[in-house]
């Protein structure tokens, strides 16, 4: 699964937003949410198996972390898509300047 499968669902996107604060262990993040606990591990193996966390043991605890750099490849790619919009607005802008210099 890649990046965008793994945040194309609302729970895991809040998930990532938690942890962008810092690492927090499993059962911290599954308290946040209104579903069973094998619901909240589903979430977090395919974010982990997409690469956008990690974890760790700690004694009992499973701690995650998010890994920024598969998000980086995500902003990547947005930001090359913002570019192509952004050249497409400043072409109709440079247009309709043109239009209105001739009086169209």
């Amino acid at each position: 699964m890649d990046v965008f499968e793994a945040l194309a669902d609302p729970t895991r996107r809040e998930i990532v937003a938690m942890l962008a604060g810092g690492e927090r262990n499993a059962g911290d993040i599954a308290a946040r949410f209104p579903m069973k606990g094998p619901s909240v591990s589903r979430h977090l193996r395919v974010l982990r198996e997409s690469g956008v966390v990690s974890y760790r043991k700690n004694a009992t605890a499973w701690i995650y972390r998010l890994e920024p750099g598969a998000l980086g490849e995500a902003e990547q790619w947005m930001r090359a898509q913002l570019e192509v919009l952004h050249a497409r607005f400043d072409r109709l802008e440079a247009h309709l300047d043109r239009m209105k210099e001739r009086g169209d």
